[in-house]
């Protein structure tokens, strides 16, 4: 017995890398799996039939309104369900803030902000009408951020922006969809993908020795399944890194000092007091928190 026995999954941007490990960790635990992607989901399909699992195909294009609808409604239509989102899909255009043009700007938020929302925007219809209905909803959604949006990266402003807005709208949603049955948590995942080639270079490939692949994108699938299992039914608004055998819960933009007074501040007012406020914190901007 599966954790997803009888569940029907989309995975977006599933054609291969981190996409395709959720996938493949999906249809392990038995959940059918529609593999969405706009280049070729196929070689996901293989996979999972290898392992025993069911999938079925799609190249919608997640990131425009028509697609998502078309993805979510024809999963429904054809296999009766929908019980997991995994929102996925995403490109890089990495460039320097003073180098960056409108193209690259805009197609990576429309790609992985639009194209995380709009296929949730058309589920939660679905979802909220059948709780409406009297049907006992359970059903979840799996955002993927990134530790660049938690903490701010360099080269890839537009990136960053994106990855820090799923992270902030997987709580508004969460929100939003809590009285329907519907969990919105969000992964921060660190794999090898062709996304992440050109900077890990030899520092990801798998060890020389056989041993534990730490950088393999197939970690992540279980830490989605289980998230969108009945044994996280309970968690919602959250988001994790996950990396190899490693899960940190994050929780940002928590207040860490504060200067009050009973007036209107002035800049040497609070010249005066910035030692107050920032104690023995940086003034700089925060450091990337890869450590363990």
């Amino acid at each position: 017995m599966g954790a997803l026995d009888g569940k029907v999954a989309i995975v977006t941007g599933a054609g291969r890398g981190i996409g395709r490990g959720e996938a493949l960790g999906l249809a392990r635990e038995g959940a059918v799996v529609v593999v969405n992607d706009v280049d070729d989901p196929q070689p996901t399909i293989d996979a999972i039939t290898a392992v025993g699992g069911k999938a079925f195909a799609s190249d919608d294009d997640v990131a425009s309104w028509d697609g998502a609808r078309a993805l979510v409604h024809r999963t429904i239509d054809e296999l009766g369900s929908l019980d997991v989102l995994v929102n996925n899909a995403g490109i890089l255009r990495d460039q320097m803030s003073f180098k960056m043009d409108e193209a690259a700007f805009d197609d990576v938020l429309r790609v992985h902000l639009k194209g995380h929302f709009a296929p949730t925007r058309f589920a939660a219809e679905h979802w909220r009408a059948r709780a409406k209905e009297g049907d006992a909803v359970r059903a979840a959604v799996i955002n993927t951020s990134s530790e660049a949006g938690l903490y701010g990266g360099t080269g890839q402003v537009n990136y960053v922006a994106a990855k820090a807005g799923i992270a902030a709208m997987t709580i508004a949603l969460a929100r939003e969809l809590k009285n329907y049955g519907v969990t919105v948590n969000a992964i921060a995942p660190r794999a090898r993908t062709r996304m992440t080639e050109t900077v890990l270079g030899d520092f990801g490939a798998p060890p020389a020795d056989g041993g534990f692949d730490e950088w393999d994108p197939e970690n992540i699938g279980p830490t989605v399944a289980w998230l969108a299992s009945d044994a996280a039914a309970d968690v919602t608004g959250q988001v994790f890194v996950v990396f190899g055998g490693r899960l940190h819960l994050m929780e940002g933009w928590t207040m860490v000092g504060e200067i009050e007074q009973g007036e209107r501040w002035t800049v040497d007012g609070i010249a005066a007091r910035r030692q107050e406020l920032f104690g023995d914190r940086r003034t700089g901007a925060p450091i990337m928190g890869f450590g363990r």
